[in-house]
This record gives structure tokens, C-alpha cells and sequence, in this order.
């Protein structure tokens, strides 16, 4: 059965760290991903979380009875900068345990790299991977990455050979729907080529910024380096979700009993109630 579990990142300014499960159930979801917050473990930084904060978020998941089948920390552990490098590596380490803490099997994060250093980023990715993934092949644990806009490697079948140079099944992908275009809108054949290393998949709609001769929507001044996307409602843009969750179906993803499924709509938090169920809705229909 797949999980189909929220990213409560439009609710962190609207409600604490131990109302997400609440919410989570509210809203009908079975499943939540725990993302950065600064009560927990907030972007770069070392996690915030004592052992009291661990036991009272644990015991709130169990009292809305909802599951926490993944945490998405987001350090800097391919950073060509030797001390962010370092300290992400301690933070990391940390976030580990905090996973273990709450029995969280699957830890989903990102490269963060700097695209302009390719080459020492990727090289630092290693270095910092030498360290961790000892400490989670022996916790049990798996790691999915996402080659997000703007780090060392974007295209999704590029950052698919980097992970598999670590060579390590507890070593995974996180197939981000609203990042296809800057993967290279290649889902059908890259989610064959990642087999059951596939971990994870997170569903928000984009435009494509490569339509209407790269005048799809604008950023200022011509030629700058910014990368742009959004994290919409399925439907609101231009990936073909019938073509991904057709790919997911034929692969046998939605038949695994490990399948994760996060909606993670960013754009609309005035509206993030009916947002959420809407994806939910939307989500359950594409599945089934």
C-alpha cells in the first residue's frame, strides 16, 4: 500500500512542531515527512532538538495516530567549503540519531552543492559520504537525494550516476515531480533506470521553463544564473501526471510496500487546508 504522506512546511508559521501530526490527521493524512524547523532541524544548521522535544513530538504521532515514515534535513554536505563541509557532517551525524530516536526508516535530502564548483562539490559529496554512510547502512537506515535547482548537478540522470558511484543500496533517489524540467523532463526513462533505488516521490505541479522559447516566465536581469520553479497544486502546471504516475505504475513503485508518496505544495498557504486535501483527493485518484 502506498503512503502517501504531507510536507507540513505551510503550516510551521501557523502552528508548532507538535501540532503537525494533528493537523496531518486532520487533513486525512495517514503520514507526515518531517521537514526543517527550527524547533527540530532547521536548514543548515546544527538539529535543535533535545531529547524532551523527541519524546513529546513521538508521543503527539502517536496520539494523532499518524506515522513518520521519512525526515528531510538539508545540510551542506557537498559544500566546496571545507568547514560547512565539516560542520554539515556533524549535523548530520545528528540527525541521524534523531532518526533512530523516532524509528524514522528513510532520511530524504538534497546535494547542496554549488553548481559553479562542480567538480569540488561532488568531491566533497564523497569525502562527506565516506563518514555517513557507514553510520546509516549500520542504523538500518536509507538515504534518498535530490538533485534540487541550483546545486552541483541537476539533471536527473547525472546526479543518478553520482549516487550510484557511492555504491550503496542504502543510498536512494527522491524523484521530485516539481523539478522535472531542470532533471530534463525525462521520467520515463529515468525512474526505469532507477529500479528500486527509487525512495521517494514528492508531487507539487511546475511550469516549464523551457516552453515558449525559454520565455516561459521571466527572471531579471537577462541571462542571470537563477534557477526558478514552483511547488503548485497538481494540475496547476505543465507535468504530465499521468505520464509520471503511468512510469510509477509500470516500474511496480506503487506496488512496493516501502512506496512513499509527499505532497508538498508550497505556493498557496492562505488556502493550505484545502490545498492539502485537494492533493490528497488527487493523489489517491492517480494511484489507484
Amino acid at each position: 500500500m502506498v503512503r502517501i504522506a504531507l510536507d507540513p512546511t505551510p503550516y510551521h508559521h501557523d502552528f508548532s512542531l507538535f501540532q503537525f501530526p494533528e493537523v496531518a490527521a486532520r487533513l486525512g493524512y495517514e503520514h507526515l515527512q518531517l521537514t526543517p524547523h527550527l524547533d527540530f532541524s532547521p536548514f543548515f544548521r546544527y538539529p535543535k532538538a533535545d531529547d524532551e522535544v523527541v519524546a513529546r513530538f513521538k508521543k503527539a504521532a502517536a496520539d494523532a495516530g499518524v506515522g513518520i515514515p521519512a525526515i528531510l534535513p538539508v545540510q551542506r554536505i557537498s559544500s566546496p567549503d571545507e568547514p560547512q563541509r565539516v560542520a554539515a557532517v556533524r549535523n548530520f551525524r545528528r540527525v541521524i540519531e534523531l532518526a533512530v530516536e523516532l524509528e524514522i526508516p528513510m532520511i530524504n535530502t538534497e546535494f547542496s552543492g554549488r553548481p559553479e564548483l562542480s567538480e569540488d562539490s561532488e568531491d566533497a559529496l564523497y569525502r562527506s559520504m565516506a563518514e555517513l554512510l557507514p553510520i546509516i547502512e549500520a542504523e538500518g537506515l536509507r538515504i534518498n537525494i535530490d538533485p534540487h535547482p541550483d546545486d552541483f548537478v541537476e539533471d536527473g540522470l547525472e546526479a543518478w550516476r553520482v549516487l550510484r558511484g557511492l555504491n550503496s543500496k542504502a543510498v536512494g533517489f527522491v524523484y521530485v515531480a516539481s523539478h522535472t524540467f531542470h532533471y530534463g523532463d525525462r521520467a520515463t526513462t529515468l525512474i526505469p533506470e532507477l529500479g528500486d533505488r527509487l525512495g521517494a516521490v514528492y508531487t507539487a505541479d511546475t511550469f516549464d521553463h523551457h516552453r515558449s522559447h525559454g520565455l516561459r516566465y521571466i527572471s531579471n536581469p537577462p541571462g542571470n544564473a537563477a534557477r526558478v520553479h514552483q511547488h503548485l497544486r497538481i494540475g496547476d502546471g505543465d507535468v504530465d501526471w499521468a505520464e509520471l504516475f503511468t512510469t510509477l505504475r509500470e516500474t511496480g513503485y506503487l506496488d512496493r510496500p516501502d512506496a512513499l508518496i509527499v505532497s508538498n505544495v508550497f505556493a498557496e498557504d492562505e488556502v493550505a487546508d484545502e490545498v492539502s486535501r485537494f492533493q490528497l483527493q488527487k493523489l489517491r485518484e492517480l494511484i489507484g
